[in-house]
């Protein structure tokens, strides 16, 4: 680098020889600091370096029924994006917000708009770009909204055909509930939001900025979805198999709870984790009134939450149960923590028959890494086995790990036949009926924080069920996984899962 020293002044006593180099010394000096401050680069080629392309954005609100609007809230680098929706179901097709449109491709003008600092928490508050009614002939179900956006490159440089996609969701759900089936499927939503760590925070450590967790998370920013991990592979199977569904989001059972009168079977499907006090109050009041419920999931439940912000964010401070505001007033009835923590007092057992505390991990954290995957068979002359030809004993779904990754089971103990049975003190109904049990355990790193929980226990994956003197019953998977076998097509997993559909969802 040139160095000049400012005690240092030009000479003009020098020849006009010399005099004329120090002028051409001094001048690449400002030349090489011109070219160091415009970050190296030089000549007006790669002064057109193209910028970076990007489009992003997220639906609001997420669940809408016939003639409401849903809104699309766009960031992007380009002058317009382009976007498609999609129903997702066996077979995912485009389709049009008004039938005189000649295309389902829709074209609409493109802002870059700042990240807020605390988007993760707080959401984007970016403006609506575009506006989708939704039209009276789509039917209930998961929607996708593609997003993209291209161009070609620089002026001079790094020229060429450069694009950029992503994706956002929203639920349609039935503008005439119970009038094409007596099935209502709750997709898991707050799950999805709960681990979408956009912006920098879920509420999870592992995928957090710096590794810190979060303990508030908004639905306005871009979404994550775990749609595509269990909940569609039911859904596939059903509509190959003529099995219609209504579909809604968690939390229309919080704000529109009348549409569970009108089904006689409601699903949760999956990985269905975080749950409100009032989903819940209205669920088992569905429950107690007689109506079904199948769990084909797994850790469900498990974590209470609380709406904010007029239910576009959620609140959950899971394990640090003690730095919850809530937990400072001393009622602990929507603590948000866990829903089996002792503050609370209101097992998730008592709902689904099973829950995390007995349960834990099976081909996942390191646990039973080498388990089958299955379960085996406890009571095969239940209603649920009809037709399978299993006997006691036998290994369900193993081929396809049914049994995998988060686990609910019971405390249990061996009854007169020499069958497990619950012993109802973990709050799992006396009447409830264990048919089939896979071995699993909580990771120490979730342990180690609850002082009521038995360290290294043994738990169980537990499929089972109950019925209340109303009529309602509850069947429960206690696997997330459950799901794995419609998309593999296990004969005895789809037999079972039309069983429970038949019986209960008629």
């Amino acid at each position: 680098m040139l160095q000049f020293s400012p005690k240092q002044s030009l000479n003009t006593n020098l020849p006009l020889r010399s005099l004329k180099s120090s002028i051409r010394t001094i001048s690449s000096y400002f030349a090489v600091c011109l070219i160091l401050l415009l970050g190296g680069t030089c000549g007006s080629a790669n002064a057109q370096e193209p910028p970076g392309l990007f489009v992003e954005g997220y639906a609001w609100p997420i669940s809408a029924k016939a003639g409401e609007t849903v809104n699309l809230h766009v960031s992007t680098s380009a002058g317009q994006f382009q976007y498609e929706i999609y129903r997702i179901g066996a077979d995912s097709k485009a389709v049009k917000v008004a039938t005189t449109d000649k295309s389902s491709i829709y074209t609409a003008p493109g802002k870059a708009y700042p990240v807020p600092e605390k988007a993760s928490a707080e959401g984007c508050g970016w403006p609506g770009s575009a506006k989708v009614q939704i039209p009276a002939e789509w039917s209930s179900g998961y929607y996708e909204v593609r997003f993209s956006v291209q161009d070609s490159g620089g002026g001079y440089t790094h020229r060429g055909r450069r694009t950029a996609q992503s994706t956002c969701y929203f639920v349609v759900r039935p503008s005439n509930p119970g009038a094409n089936t007596k099935i209502l499927l709750q997709l898991s939503t707050n799950t999805y939001n709960a681990y979408n760590n956009w912006g920098g925070f879920s509420l999870y450590a592992f995928n957090g900025k710096a590794s810190n967790q979060g303990h508030k998370v908004s639905f306005l920013r871009p979404p994550s979805s775990q749609f595509g991990s269990w909940e569609h592979s039911l859904v596939s199977w059903a509509e190959t198999n003529g099995i219609v569904l209504d579909y809604a989001i968690n939390e229309d059972l919080e704000y529109h709870p009348e549409l569970l009168e009108q089904y006689k079977l409601v699903l949760s499907v999956g990985h269905d984790e975080y749950w409100s006090s009032k989903m819940r109050d209205n669920l088992e009041a569905y429950i107690a009134k007689g109506g079904n419920v199948a769990f084909f999931s797994g850790n469900s439940i498990c974590w209470q939450v609380r709406p904010e912000n007029d239910g576009t964010a959620l609140t959950s401070w899971k394990q640090n149960t003690f730095s919850d505001p809530q937990y400072q007033t001393g009622d602990f009835k929507t603590l948000a923590t866990l829903w089996s923590h002792h503050l609370i007092g209101r097992p998730e057992n008592r709902l689904t028959g099973v829950g995390f505390l007995f349960g834990g991990y099976h081909l996942s954290h390191g646990h039973f890494m080498g388990g089958s995957g299955g379960y085996t068979i406890q009571r095969p002359n239940h209603w649920i086995f009809e037709g399978t030809q299993l006997m006691q004993g036998d290994l369900l779904g193993a081929r396809h790990t049914v049994v995998g990754y988060e686990c609910d089971g019971c405390e249990m103990e061996i009854g007169p036949d020499g069958l497990p049975a619950p012993t109802g003190n973990d709050g799992t109904p006396k009447n409830f009926q264990i048919l089939a049990t896979a071995p699993a355990m909580w990771h120490k790193d979730d342990s180690e924080w609850y002082e009521k929980y038995e360290k290294k226990r043994l738990g169980s994956a537990v499929l089972g069920t109950y019925t209340v003197p109303s009529g309602g019953t509850v069947v429960t998977a206690g696997s997330t996984d459950w799901a794995h076998g419609l998309r593999g097509g296990d004969p005895a997993i789809e037999r079972i899962t039309r069983n429970i559909l038949n019986k209960l969802g008629r």
